[in-house]
């Protein structure tokens, strides 16, 4: 008998090159389960006033709608603005999609802070391809949710489209400085990074957890849906968790 197919609808920055093509990879696992993808305009990450804009919830909101035309079973934000916004805006994202669509909301950052609750990280090392200030932002606000980050490591770079050319040797090599400090976990921060495939590798070799944003919302995503996510442990043994 057939399994029910499945239907994850997730919000995808505009110039991002790397999401679509790994959640779809991640989910091949799973021939009952196929994502849709809604883009809205993000093409520089940074503080300023115009960056900052771009993540305006309206322009999210209309993305939103487009997945529910869709009938998707739930809509994931693959996206990691909250790292700097604040915790908070992605919990009323989630209020505001569900409200407009009646389809259950979660966000690659929400999804990460679950696990990191779950799994008792209060030492993190964090991974991003972003610039300084932005980044400064991110321990931040993870210092507020009692999570240090004893090791960090970040490229100074602003064009989000750059991000997806980030070499997997220089990430690689990122997440290994970070794991010097022995922390808790590392997360490759940033859903236009091609790092989830590295997380498995990275975890056979040092025994720290990797959890990368693009599989966070994937994880979370399909937890809501009480699909088992065993299938995917290849990417990552967050896949593993049993609860």
């Amino acid at each position: 008998m057939q399994s029910k197919r499945i239907r994850l609808g997730i919000l995808t920055p505009s110039s991002n090159t790397a999401l679509e093509p790994i959640t779809s990879a991640m989910l091949s696992a799973l021939p009952h389960v196929s994502a849709h993808f809604a883009r809205f305009t993000v093409t520089e990450i940074s503080l300023t006033r115009q960056a900052l804009g771009q993540f305006d919830v309206s322009r999210i909101l209309d993305a939103a709608g487009q997945l529910a035309d869709a009938r998707v079973d739930v809509i994931g934000w693959s996206g990691t603005s909250a790292g700097w916004l604040g915790f908070e805006r992605d919990e009323a994202l989630c209020r505001q999609l569900t409200e407009a669509t009646g389809i259950p909301a979660t966000t690659s950052v929400l999804a990460l802070n679950e696990i990191l609750a779950k799994t008792g990280v209060r030492r993190l090392g964090l991974v991003s391809p972003y610039i300084d200030d932005v980044q400064e932002r991110i321990i931040r606000n993870y210092e507020k949710l009692g999570i240090e980050c004893v090791a960090e490591r970040h490229l100074g770079l602003s064009e989000n489209f750059s991000f997806a050319g980030v070499p997997d040797r220089v990430l690689a090599d990122m997440m290994s400085e970070t794991a010097f400090a022995r922390p808790d976990a590392v997360t490759t921060f940033c859903t236009n990074l091609h790092a989830a495939h590295l997380a498995r590798s990275f975890e056979a070799a040092t025994d720290i957890p990797a959890y990368d944003t693009v599989a966070t919302v994937v994880w979370k995503a399909l937890r809501m849906l009480d699909v088992d996510t065993l299938a995917l442990s290849s990417w990552g043994r967050m896949f593993s968790m049993n609860s």
